[in-house]
């Protein structure tokens, strides 16, 4: 994860300027457009496609998220968090190097589920295209990178994904090592360092004052690198 946010920071210091993109992206025949989805299906040609490379239960596990999927919708928010997070924190946590042979890797969540692992951001990532399909706003919603208290330096640097009821609200954290979901501030063992979503980038020291990174999560290559294979991870 160091790694990742080594390479974010040197990008991003690159590419400060632009304007704030738009997010739109196709994920297995559905479509997400900033705050609202238009359905989404796992297609049968993914299925037989994870079958083929991960196995059966590959396919069950991307069945069991078309399932949570079409019948979560209607459900609270409190109780859509709660749902996904119980979700996704079933799949096993692997390091990227010994998951997908590489330093750092976003996975998709069909990745994810598929291959049956994943690392912080994977978690993350999945938990937020979930409840954005589910109809939870984006902007109640930010993958946040922050720093823990481990004495382990290798595992400080970390992802989770906040959850704010309002704009100016304490977040709740949705995280794959704690998997009660608290309230920020009841995780002294976390200090945010930036957050984004599809719709822009925040610094924490800038959280505040309510400025927003010019540039948007647009300026994150791995996360440019992630929406582009949304859909495309059989082909």
């Amino acid at each position: 994860m160091k790694v990742a946010v080594d390479r974010f920071c040197a990008r991003f210091a690159r590419t400060l300027a632009g304007a704030a993109c738009a997010l739109a992206l196709v994920l297995a025949g559905g479509v997400f457009v900033h705050s609202q989805t238009v359905g989404i299906r796992v297609e049968q040609k993914v299925l037989e496609s994870a079958e083929r490379k991960y196995g059966a239960t590959a396919r069950k596990r991307l069945e069991d998220w078309q399932q949570l999927l079409d019948t979560g919708g209607a459900k609270s928010e409190t109780e859509k968090l709660t749902l996904v997070n119980s979700f996704f924190n079933r799949v096993p946590w692997i390091s990227d190097p010994d998951h997908w042979g590489k330093a750092d890797y976003w996975a998709t969540p069909v990745e994810m589920l598929a291959s049956n692992g994943g690392d912080c951001e994977d978690f993350a990532i999945g938990k937020y295209f979930t409840l954005v399909a589910l109809g939870v706003p984006t902007d109640k919603l930010k993958i946040t990178y922050v720093k823990t208290r481990d004495p382990n330096p290798i595992n400080q640097s970390h992802m989770v994904l906040a959850y704010y009821a309002k704009v100016d609200s304490v977040p709740l954290v949705l995280d794959n090592l704690v998997h009660e979901i608290k309230s920020a501030s009841a995780r002294p063992d976390l200090t945010p360092v930036y957050s984004f979503n599809g719709d822009g980038l925040w610094l924490a020291k800038e959280r505040g004052s309510g400025k927003q990174v010019r540039g948007g999560s647009s300026n994150i290559g791995f996360w440019r690198e992630l929406t582009a294979r949304m859909g495309k991870e059989f082909d």
